[in-house]
């Protein structure tokens, strides 16, 4: 068993490959496809670190095949794909969590297919997944230096690339719609109706910027919006007038204005319309909350608490 990135990438270009064989709407072509894109996201991790594909335990038996010193007498154990596919989205910047969901669905499709009587994948049509399908084997291809390309090969890469851009015309023109719509309702209010909408959607777009959230111009009203998404990469600690300064890259994938009520979900709505960029969430910390000390002060507190919560062990010695 090789957890290493060029192995990996070799079995997921030669299942893709076979799944290419295949006509879009036969059956064996999903599955092929699911079992592509599960080495493919093995690949990205492996790229990353190969431990990170080594079930987890104890006595590290796995996690020291992985570093070429495990012993001959102990099987080596790679965790799950789901595992894997979340990985991917926790730790590479480019995999959504729209790709996510389409990867996952792939997978649950695959496990159906292989330990059920059910046709699983003749039940899931193929224009239902395989622009997420590409879009997902993009951004892994990106994350470990490789290209469509070099994935599917160039007439396959083409179709590809020409069903990703009619998805995201798609998208584009949904977002642009919506937004139009709620434009065209909100200026149709009175002017002390909106007035007063924009004014309550700044001060709840205030206070929500400690709670985690980011504030950005809503494109249908102009007012005050928030945006919010998933932490990626690592943080930078800084120490900030003796408080300490967490700082971490966030993904948005969520929009909400109050004043005109707008809502976009996942990356890819947000980036029509600009608000698809990273922002850096800042949280600050005491040093007694980073580290989880407690103060001299409170420690009668939680002597009596650790005393009250364990009195019935006690008791019944």
């Amino acid at each position: 068993m090789s957890w290493e990135r060029d192995p990996l990438w070799a079995k997921a270009r030669l299942f893709i490959e076979k799944a290419i064989e295949f006509q879009r709407d036969d059956p064996s072509f999903g599955l092929w496809c699911s079992f592509g894109l599960e080495i493919l996201a093995r690949a990205a991790i492996a790229n990353i670190s190969p431990v990170l594909l080594a079930e987890p335990d104890k006595e590290h038996k796995y996690l020291l095949h992985a570093i070429g010193r495990g012993s001959n007498r102990v099987a080596r154990k790679s965790i799950d794909t789901a595992r894997v596919i979340n990985l991917c989205h926790e730790l590479i910047e480019s995999f959504t969590k729209e790709n996510l969901t389409v990867c996952l669905a792939l997978v649950n499709r695959r496990n159906e297919e292989l330990h059920t009587g059910a046709a699983a994948f003749a039940a899931y049509p193929t224009n239902l997944w395989i622009a997420g399908f590409y879009s997902a084997c993009e951004s892994l291809c990106a994350s470990i230096g490789e290209t469509m390309e070099s994935l599917f090969g160039e007439d396959e890469a083409k179709v590809a690339k020409s069903a990703l851009e009619g998805d995201r015309n798609d998208t584009k023109q949904r977002v642009l719609t919506k937004i139009s719509s709620h434009k065209s309702v909100f200026e149709s209010k009175p002017e002390p109706e909106r007035e007063l909408a924009l004014a309550v959607a700044d001060k709840e777009a205030n206070g929500l910027a400690y709670q985690g959230y980011h504030r950005v111009k809503c494109p249908a009203c102009g007012g005050t919006a928030i945006v919010k998404g998933n932490a990626f990469g690592k943080e930078i600690v800084s120490d900030q007038n003796g408080d300490i300064a967490v700082r971490q890259a966030v993904s948005p994938n969520f929009f909400a204005c109050s004043a005109c009520q707008l809502k976009l979900e996942g990356y890819a709505e947000l980036e029509v319309c600009g608000l698809g960029g990273h922002y850096t969430r800042r949280t600050t910390f005491t040093p007694s909350e980073y580290y989880g000390l407690i103060e001299p002060d409170d420690l009668p507190y939680h002597i009596e608490e650790y005393l009250a919560a364990n009195m019935r062990e006690y008791d019944n010695e």
